[in-house]
């Protein structure tokens, strides 16, 4: 959905309504600005990234669940061996 779009003199600029709705951004929605080489990005502050991204990864096994059984081994043998 293409748009154009001018700054103000104060450097404002209109998001066209149907953005504003689809997106439910409000006056006074906080907006971050970003810049990607060329590209100007708005980003609105009230989506939480985290909750955004959970769930986008495919649920691996965990590292520590992995290596559980490997470092209490370790720990048990290296205290059998400071007791001799």
């Amino acid at each position: 959905m293409p748009s154009a779009s001018r700054i103000s003199s104060k450097g404002q600029v209109v998001i066209p309504a149907e953005l504003r709705k689809k997106h439910h951004l409000e006056p006074g929605t906080p907006i971050r600005v970003v810049e990607y080489g060329e590209i100007i990005c708005l980003v609105p502050m009230n989506v939480d990234p985290v909750a955004e991204a959970y769930g986008s990864l495919p649920p691996e096994p965990s590292l520590a669940d992995e290596l559980g059984p490997e470092r209490r081994r370790d720990f048990r043998g290296s205290r059998d061996s400071t007791d001799a």
